[in-house]
């Protein structure tokens, strides 16, 4: 899972506004416009322009500073992005574009689309007390893991936001309205993470001679995050609501967000289909494991005598990540060896601990990309450990779905040929403008869609020796990617509950009970972005099978990947016309 910071890119630009009785303005150029919609956008939205390598901003330092949230600069966020759309009307003309400036235009179009939904209807910055206590962490922790400056300059920075945060986040306790308990619950839990963050590691790390004023920063900012914790724990909790987005605002973002054409409802009948489809494969190669004479009987138990010897060869929890660090260059290595795809010259990969702020949402581990503006800075694959205050069964629990061969398919998925290789092309787009657009904007399906594909790809080509185990892991894996689009669309539109959503992930799933537990907090924390596997998925195959039949048997499979690598994270029908000039 590409780890998104953050929810959505607060943008508090200018309110450009035009008088209905000034002249016929002059039309302005799609590249000045998309240059504003970026620099204003990172600009004002501190913690993702450190995030995103972008520093200095005129005389702005926005290392220094926290966002900023208040009611006015979210009307007039709210009034740049309705200005700026109509700007874009009209002055751009989309037929007469090449096909990647339109390219560029529908996903600035989307983003404001999304931006304007959020602002006007969702507004999560009312409702989920995570948005505040993540953006905290991540303002803290960027400037501490990447080094775009040396060690005193980025504490300099530091100290700064820490000075800012009581009054962000007594702005937060005033925007709060109500939170559905579930979002409390976590994000009590992540301001702990918060707390540990500050009061032990960065204050361990601070150099000598900042470690005053380090302190004196933190001691307030402590403080405020206990008040906000015993202000969520009995002001907020007491207001709860219900957490899911309903059908109207959840087929309005899955448009915006996806960039497909396909309703939820369609998107969710297939992916049905597809389930009843993987288990039938899973239950074949499960009878071989077994040696059973026949495939009739219970598909279940059948598949389930399978996964439960795989899963019990897995990790410790003392080796765990000495385990994924091997698994990642065993992947790194077959990559090469099947010349499946050009390797990036940098190697800036550190396989880490998730931050604890983050683990709410990132309970397994995610990928966090290096900065679209310092590409040279570190990409992070980062990996939840397993806490040793967990009882032994949920230790167990969590060692048997993450087993030596789900370990694998996870490191694949996240780092090679996953989503590290996928951004370190990004990085490399042309010209600048584009690819910070890109990279910033990027479009999920095609993100987590070309993960399940690169790790589907490995295995098509022979990994571990055609490994049924591994297949029979993959698949479960997929259909975890299925569960994942019917819990999404189920949950936040059909009003499926906790005990259907359990039973669809371990009965149908195979999922062991904490990772279930795990998946369906996730899915009432987020909406939309867990069909984007799905999705991104099957429409990087169906490209695939377009461009090698459009190009023919000189066509190398290698050359398909770079190709569409080399374009960044465009939505997939649009990379599809910019590969082969039709849609899909």
């Amino acid at each position: 899972m590409l780890a998104r910071t953050l929810g959505f890119a607060l943008i508090i630009g200018p309110a450009l506004l035009i008088s209905s009785c000034s002249p016929e303005p002059l039309k302005e150029k799609l590249s000045d416009l998309i240059e504003e919609f970026i620099y204003t956008s990172l600009s004002n939205s501190p913690v993702t322009a450190t995030q995103a390598g972008y520093h200095q901003h005129g005389d702005i330092e926005l290392d220094s500073q926290l966002d900023d949230l208040s009611p006015a600069a979210l009307d007039k966020q709210r009034r740049w992005y309705q200005d700026l759309r109509l700007r874009l009307q009209r002055s751009v003309d989309p037929k007469s574009l090449t096909q990647e400036d339109r390219a560029d235009l529908e996903i600035v179009h989307d983003q404001i689309s999304l931006a304007l939904l959020e602002l006007q209807s969702i507004q999560n910055y009312r409702h989920n007390p995570t948005l505040y206590v993540e953006l905290i962490g991540n303002a803290l922790y960027s400037p501490f893991v990447l080094e775009y400056a040396d060690k005193s300059t980025r504490y300099e920075h530091i100290i700064k936001r820490l000075r800012a945060v009581p009054d962000f986040l007594q702005q937060a306790r005033v925007n709060l309205a109500s939170a559905p308990e579930i979002w409390t619950k976590v994000a009590i839990r992540e301001n702990d993470g918060n707390t540990s963050l500050i009061d032990q590691e960065l204050r361990i790390a601070a150099p000598a001679e900042l470690r005053a004023r380090y302190d004196a920063a933190a001691q307030p900012a402590l403080e405020a995050l206990r008040v906000f914790s015993k202000f969520l724990g009995s002001g907020l909790s007491a207001r709860s609501v219900d957490w899911r987005l309903g059908a109207s605002n959840y087929a309005k973002k899955f448009h915006y967000a996806l960039a497909t054409d396909q309703s939820p409802q369609q998107v969710l009948a297939a992916a049905e289909q597809e389930m009843r489809a993987t288990r039938e494969e899973m239950f074949r190669i499960a009878a071989q494991l077994n040696r059973d004479a026949s495939t009739s009987g219970d598909a279940n138990s059948t598949i389930r005598r399978a996964l439960d010897r795989i899963a019990a060869i897995h990790a410790t929890s003392e080796n765990y990540f000495a385990d994924a660090r091997r698994d990642l260059d065993e992947a790194r290595q077959f990559v090469r060896s099947k010349d499946l795809v050009t390797l990036p010259p940098r190697d800036n990969l550190q396989v880490i601990e998730t931050p604890e702020f983050m683990r709410g949402i990132y309970a397994v581990g995610g990928f966090n990309p290096a900065p679209a503006l310092e590409p040279q800075l570190g990409a992070f694959y980062w990996l939840t450990p397993i806490p040793s205050t967990w009882t032994k069964e949920r230790i167990e629990s969590k060692l048997r779905e993450y087993n030596t061969y789900g370990l694998k398919i996870l490191t694949i998925h996240e780092a090679m040929p996953g989503h590290y290789l996928q951004f370190e092309y990004a990085n490399d787009v042309q010209p600048q403008l584009r690819k910070v657009l890109r990279a910033v904007f990027g479009n999920g399906p095609n993100v987590e869609g070309w993960a399940v594909y690169a790790t589907d790809l490995l295995l098509e080509q022979g990994y571990l020796n055609g490994s049924p185990e591994l297949r029979l892991t993959f698949l479960k894996h997929h259909l975890r990617v299925l569960a994942n689009t019917i819990l999404d669309v189920r949950l936040h539109t059909m009003g499926m509950n906790d005990q259907e959503a359990l039973a669809l992930m371990i009965d149908q799933g195979f999922q062991e009970r904490e990772e279930a537990t795990e998946k369906l907090q996730r899915a009432k924390l987020s909406s939309v972005q867990l069909p984007t596997y799905f999705v991104g998925y099957r429409d990087w195959k169906r490209l695939r099978r377009r461009v090698l039949h459009e190009k023919g048997s000189a066509y190398a499979l290698k050359q398909f990947h770079e190709s569409a690598l080399r374009e960044g994270a465009v939505p997939l029908p649009v990379l599809s016309r910019l590969l082969t000039g039709k849609p899909l």
